[in-house]
This record gives structure tokens, C-alpha cells and sequence, in this order.
């Protein structure tokens, strides 16, 4: 049943989680919509009346995307608002609201479906994961990916990489991802990625320019940064391509799972910032999947299973592993940033506990 005010809330939680990842632009733009989004817009109505749970929907990041693309195609009246040339509360509330009911028909589309945030800056969370496998079980690795979007972690193993001066990767590469490092160094061992391949419910298609249009509004405006390194990506999948496809999760990694495993190399589930958007049964039916076949690894052939996910009370990420054979259950080894560009790594002992996103 929709509730206007748990939506409106939703804009404030999604301005705190911006403002703690020095996104003051976009931070000013969720909190101004929380207060002050109307029904005078379609989409106004349909966000105001948003019958889902607005956070887990990621409801906001749906319609900032939409205005951020509307602000890269160059609608002049939004310009002020995304380049923080106008701050005032009330003038921004009065330019997105005109925006909105001048812009109905194509803002709408962005409510349709949940944010495409891949990152290519997650790698380095993903990887720190990784790295304890590695220094468990050996170098060799076989990666599949859910919740893939448009790819770009499938370029793990194309990336440089620089984690807290632990160097690794193609020095040729066009992308370095080098966060600031926090704690103690990462495990001291080496990776070699053998194959890497991805599914996801509805993946974006880099060769043209829609979805590449998609993934680059929810770029937030302020991460210059960021954007540069997306150009950069986009163009390594149009140049290398992929091994990615559409499907279901849960039906793709019992498939994947039940695949002959080389010897000498661990199989890894990895993903990132999608979990939260599986249904409780395709969670159970993948968890499951990873204990049977958790059950049947040798030390010659590995299972790992690595996750970079939001804990929404600390505005960060968290990144836990889990490897078999062995009893340890999964563990915290490092905290991220959202888009990579700190990581914490933990020290041991680690704490041990399944994966719960928790509530703001």
C-alpha cells in the first residue's frame, strides 16, 4: 500500500548516504524532493504513490538518474540545479518541479526498472575479497558474476590494480583502480583470473548509445572522476567484449555450479550491490546452491564466494568471503566505499555472520 511519507523519507536516507560520499549536488536534490516534490507531474504522482518498499526499490536513484540524463543531454532549465549554480531550497524545488511536468514523458521510463550503477571502482573491493581466497586455496580462479548490468567487473582481470601498494594486473591497461587503502595490508598473494562471466536479469548493451546513456546518468554529477574512468570502461567492452548474459540469477548459478571444474582452480560467486534486489526466494535458492556444491569442493577444486554489499547503517559497504572446502563461515574482511574509493581492510579475528543489508 503506497505511504507518501515512508517515500518522501526514502529521499532523506538516500541524502545522507549522498552527502556521506561527498555528493553535496546530488545530496541537495534528494533533500529538496523529499520536502517538496508535487502532484503536479505525472511522475511526481507515481513517486508519491510508489506502492514498493522505496529504499530497497532504490527509488530515488531512479529518478535522479532520470534528471541527470536530462541535465548530459543539455535541457537547459535543469542546468543550474546539476551544476550547483542555484542551491537556494526553494529555486531548486521550483526548477525541478517545472522540469518535471515539462519532462513528464521522459523521466517516466526511469522509474521503470532499478538503477544500473555498475562501477568499475568495486573491482578493488571484489578483488581485496579475492585475495583471501587466494592465499587460502591458490591463484587460479573461475569468476561468475550475478548482477552483472553492463559488465564492467567482468574486466577484473584486465584491470591494474594498486590495493595498498599490492600491484597486480596488465601494466597496459587504460584503467588503474588504486582506492585509498586503509589498515592493514592486503593478503600477499598472487591471481591469475582464468575466466570471468556474468548474467543479469537485464543487462545494458554497451555497443549503442542508450544504455551507455543509462549507466552514465547514474554517475553521480560531482564524480568527475568517475565519469572519466566509465568513458574508459565503456570503451574497453565495446573494444574486448564480455561473456555476459541475460537470465535469471538463481537459475544461471545452479547451471554454472553444476559445470565440470577444472582442477587447480577455484570457482568464485562474486557480486556487488545486488543483493538487495533478489527476491528472498532466488536468495535461497543461490545460498543453497552454494552450500551443495560448498559441500562437494576438494582442496584441488575450491568453491569461494566473495560479496562487496551496502550495510545501510554505516553509509559503506561490506565485503565478505566465504571458501570451501573449510567450516569457517562467511567473513568480514574489509569495509568500501560505495563506488571504491577508499578501502578498509579489517584485521583479524573476523567476525562471522551471513550477510543482512540491516535498516537505516
Amino acid at each position: 500500500m503506497a505511504d507518501e511519507q515512508r517515500n518522501r523519507d526514502s529521499f532523506r536516507i538516500q541524502a545522507g548516504y549522498c552527502t556521506a560520499m561527498a555528493a553535496p549536488i546530488t545530496a541537495r536534490i534528494a533533500t529538496v524532493l523529499g520536502e517538496h516534490l508535487t502532484r503536479d507531474s505525472a511522475t511526481g504522482r507515481r513517486v508519491l504513490d510508489w506502492p514498493g518498499e522505496p529504499v530497497a526499490d532504490a527509488l530515488v536513484l531512479r529518478l535522479i538518474g532520470g534528471l541527470h540524463a536530462l541535465y548530459r543531454r543539455g535541457v537547459p532549465e535543469i542546468a543550474p540545479v546539476f551544476s550547483g549554480a542555484v542551491t537556494d531550497e526553494a529555486a531548486v524545488a521550483a526548477i525541478l518541479n517545472r522540469v518535471f511536468v515539462a519532462h513528464d514523458a521522459a523521466l517516466l521510463p526511469w522509474l521503470d526498472g532499478p538503477p544500473q550503477t555498475n562501477e568499475a571502482g568495486r573491482s578493488a573491493g571484489l578483488m581485496t575479497g579475492i585475495l583471501h581466497l587466494a592465499a587460502r586455496y591458490g591463484p587460479r580462479f573461475e569468476l561468475l558474476e550475478i548482477g552483472s548490468s553492463a559488465g564492467l567487473n567482468l574486466l577484473i582481470s584486465r584491470y591494474r590494480f594498486d590495493l595498498g601498494g599490492a600491484r597486480f594486473g596488465p601494466t597496459d591497461s587504460p584503467v588503474t583502480i588504486r582506492p585509498e587503502w586503509r589498515g592493514p595490508p592486503p593478503p600477499d598473494a598472487p591471481v591469475e583470473i582464468v575466466r570471468t562471466s556474468g548474467v543479469d536479469i537485464q543487462p545494458l548493451d554497451l555497443s549503442g548509445e542508450r544504455d551507455a546513456e543509462r549507466l552514465q546518468a547514474y554517475c553521480w554529477v560531482e564524480n568527475v572522476e568517475r565519469q572519466a574512468r566509465l568513458e574508459k570502461t565503456i570503451a574497453m567492452v565495446r573494444a574486448e567484449g564480455v561473456d555476459l548474459v541475460q537470465g535469471d540469477a538463481a537459475d544461471w548459478v545452479e547451471a554454472r555450479l553444476a559445470e565440470p571444474q577444472p582442477g587447480g582452480v577455484t570457482r568464485v560467486l562474486m557480486h556487488s550491490v545486488v543483493w538487495q534486489y533478489l527476491p528472498e526466494p532466488t536468495q535461497r535458492r543461490i545460498a543453497g546452491a552454494m552450500a551443495a556444491a560448498g559441500a562437494r569442493a576438494t582442496p584441488e577444486r575450491p568453491l569461494g564466494w566473495v560479496m562487496m554489499e551496502p550495510n545501510r547503517d554505516l553509509h559503506r559497504h561490506e565485503v565478505r568471503v566465504r571458501g570451501w572446502p573449510g567450516d569457517t563461515p562467511m567473513e568480514l574482511v574489509a569495509l568500501t566505499h560505495a563506488h571504491g574509493a577508499w578501502v578498509e581492510a579489517l584485521e583479524p579475528p573476523y567476525e562471522t555472520r551471513p550477510y543482512v543489508m540491516r535498516a537505516w
